[in-house]
């Protein structure tokens, strides 16, 4: 299935036009206000960083995406395809791995698919998030089994995906267990050859540049500001 996924995702626009056809407007929603409004003001109660306002534009946007208006808002969700695909040609994220991570990190309650109020939270870090919350986020992309640690072999793996070396397998894998042992000394402080939130946290509050290590997993500043000039334009149109 197409959705909207451009050759080269990173080009100026980031396939925004598809994000354009996208916009629900409200005689496209098939829901009562009484039920959008409250909605709106359950998922306000639990996101900080959007007004009510653009809580409802993200709900509207939300029902656009799953293309399904004769069922229930709250009772629909986005299927991992569907969210890389809007990662992938709205945000510009390429890795496959990380956007799978990135998939479960929204995915709350872990049932393979997103929920409204799980898009709406997911987003208020992703576009919006604080330093905490952010580098919360990129601690949960990056330990990939669950466990809550980001272990060697993990390490080993993302940094693998993440490398496009021109050497053979062999001599890369091995430059790559190099780059572990130096990540692991410079990130595991307490030494127990894996990386905790307390360790991941040291690290990128004395280097913030190793907030995103093992891969891009949040959107560039552009994508952001991108999005939300369409995602909320109604507001933007109608302050003026």
């Amino acid at each position: 299935m197409n959705y909207g996924i451009s050759d080269n995702p990173r080009h100026v626009g980031l396939e925004l036009g598809y994000l354009r056809t996208l916009q629900c407007v409200e005689a496209t929603l098939d829901m009562d206000q009484k039920t959008l409004k409250k909605l709106v003001e359950s998922i306000s109660n639990t996101v900080k960083n959007f007004k009510k306002s653009e809580v409802e534009c993200l709900i509207r946007l939300f029902h656009s995406l799953v293309e399904r208006a004769n069922v229930r808002l709250n009772n629909l969700g986005l299927d991992r395809n569907a969210f890389r695909a809007i990662l992938h040609s709205v945000f510009g994220m390429t890795d496959d791995m990380l956007m799978n991570r990135v998939f479960f990190v929204f995915d709350k309650d872990h049932d393979n698919c997103i929920n409204v109020k799980e898009w709406v939270k997911g987003l208020s870090v992703f576009l919006r998030g604080t330093f905490e919350e952010k580098l919360k986020f990129c601690f949960e992309v990056y330990y990939l089994n669950g466990d809550g640690y980001i272990s060697r072999e993990e390490i080993f793996d993302m940094l693998k995906n993440s490398l496009h070396q021109q050497s053979s397998e062999e001599e890369n894998d091995e430059g790559i267990k190099e780059l572990v042992d130096i990540t692991l000394k410079k990130m595991d402080y307490d030494n127990d050859g894996k990386i905790s939130f307390a360790d991941f946290e040291k690290a990128v509050r004395e280097e913030r540049l190793l907030l995103e290590a093992f891969g891009p997993c949040l959107p560039e500043a552009k994508n952001c500001i991108d999005f939300e000039a369409l995602a909320f334009r109604h507001i933007l149109n109608s302050s003026f």
